[in-house]
């Protein structure tokens, strides 16, 4: 039976799972800090390392924040930075990853074919049922995004970076920083705002809430989204992983 490694890298941790054919995890997850600085060559050092303490698989999956455009990395908001999210961008990082054909170089790596997409692509490939038009959106140290029609993979979109109020981007305004400085009632409110600003754009027949933050969601503000907004497990990062394969256009 044919195994998926499957590597979820966030701007603060990398986590990794062994999964069979059916979606199953093999392994315990195991998870590292996201390093940094963090050039191109560490990561893929991260990555091996992280995926050598698992069993054994046949093909790798990878799913890392940014804009990801057939296995190459367009930009990457928090591995060009000096200390990790929110922190100064390094000119030099930057340069290294603009262009970095990620898939490549991993594939070369682990001697196995890998798929490379944006982290919010493979939790929603996860989740979604495979009908009609189904967005996701992952919260956690920002926000991530991912649009599904008819359980094919649209093209990304970097919804994150699009300016939303008084001159923050959806990653500033719904972020992990500011989960903190409101609280998770007040922040609660504010991402169901967002849900609602959002709807008229996309349209969904189905809206799914990951990332680690989406448990953090207060039962009433979700009540007010609708029936059609649904909040699903973080761990979706990982088992998303085998089905990606199927649903991505690649």
């Amino acid at each position: 039976m044919l195994t998926t490694l499957a590597i979820d890298c966030g701007g603060g941790g990398i986590k990794a799972s062994v999964l069979d054919g059916a979606g199953t995890m093999r392994a315990q997850p195991m998870r590292v800090p996201t390093p940094y600085p963090l050039p191109p060559d560490l990561f893929v050092r991260t990555l091996v390392e992280l995926g050598g303490r698992l069993p054994a698989a046949g093909r790798v999956t990878v799913g890392m924040p940014g804009m990801i455009r057939h296995g190459v990395v367009v930009a990457t908001p928090h591995y060009v930075t000096r200390s990790g999210p929110r922190s100064r961008v390094d000119p030099a990082l930057l340069a290294e990853w603009s262009g970095f054909d990620a898939r490549s170089a991993l594939s070369a790596a682990f001697g196995l074919p890998a798929l490379v997409l944006n982290d919010a692509e493979v939790h929603g490939a996860g989740v979604v049922a495979g009908t009609g038009c189904e967005l996701v959106l992952t919260l956690g140290t920002g926000l991530g995004s991912a649009l599904f029609d008819g359980g094919v993979l649209a093209p990304h979109l970097e919804l994150s970076h699009a300016p939303v109020r008084w001159g923050t981007t959806y990653d500033t305004y719904v972020g992990e920083p500011e989960r903190r400085r409101l609280g998770d009632a007040f922040w609660s409110r504010r991402i169901r705002q967002v849900v609602e600003g959002l709807r008229p754009v996309f349209r969904w027949d189905r809206l799914y809430l990951g990332g680690g933050n989406s448990r953090r969601i207060r039962p009433e503000q979700l009540t007010r989204m609708g029936d059609d907004v649904v909040v699903v497990p973080n761990s979706a990062g990982i088992v998303g992983g085998v089905r990606a394969w199927d649903l991505a256009t690649v």
